[in-house]
């Protein structure tokens, strides 16, 4: 109904408008440390290997205008939290070719820069809403090599106060499809030690792969008031 469409959208507005970084902004803050964001990187190799990377310490800060429905966010993963096919041998070649042994893998990331998201009206509480944007991607401080950025497509569902916690929380489910890791060196060719095997791996282990995230982030205020949908 469109009362009920009206009601959500206002109450969405309510929590895009609280505290943030500037008038009209709020931050929704997805924590690395809480354990139910997921980072899932997948590689399949026609006539080779499935190589699944997944990790649950995804960190995301969005900071959301409330008028225009729309905003801006950015999230990194940490190397060290990347497992690979639940496999200690696959995982640590995961971080030598991502770091190419040039840095420790503490000290690398897999970062993401949203510059600009723009939700669809109507927005209805509970119900997932499209959309479609671009970032730009880093892994260890590499940038994609033809400096294109990556195409992001997903959905976010707002959720009020009470739903999910006592705060008001948007779940993203975002995905990069034809991720190119070579575009960004996480490959055997750039890493000392692995030239004799790049021809045998060549056909065996995927360059193009899909990455998919799921988050929940959470507005720092404790919502007073609002009427549960």
């Amino acid at each position: 109904m469109r009362f009920g469409r009206l009601t959500a959208t206002v109450g969405l507005l309510a929590a895009l408008g609280g505290p943030g970084s500037a008038a009209g902004e709020t931050q929704f803050v997805a924590d690395s440390e809480v354990g139910n964001n997921a980072f899932t990187a997948v590689f399949d190799s026609a006539i080779g290997e499935r190589i699944t990377a997944v990790s649950s310490a995804v960190g995301c800060t969005l900071t959301v205008e409330e008028a225009k429905l729309e905003g801006r966010a950015r999230c990194s993963v940490p190397l060290g939290s990347i497992h690979v096919d639940n496999d200690d041998t696959k995982t640590e070649h995961f971080g030598q070719w991502a770091t190419n042994k040039k840095t420790e893998p503490a000290q690398c990331k897999f970062e993401l820069d949203v510059p600009s998201v723009k939700l669809p009206p109507p927005v209805e509480a509970k119900t997932p809403v499209p959309f479609a944007t671009e970032g730009t991607f880093t892994i260890c401080g590499r940038s994609r090599a033809d400096h294109r950025p990556e195409r992001i497509q997903g959905t976010v569902i707002y959720l009020p106060a009470g739903t999910y916690g006592s705060k008001r929380t948007l779940r993203i489910r975002a995905r990069i499809e034809h991720f190119d890791r070579e575009q960004y060196g996480v490959t055997p060719k750039n890493t000392p030690g692995w030239l004799a095997r790049v021809q045998q791996l060549a056909d065996v282990v995927g360059t193009e792969g899909t990455i998919d995230v799921n988050l929940f982030a959470i507005t720092p205020d404790i919502a007073g008031g609002e009427t549960q949908q």
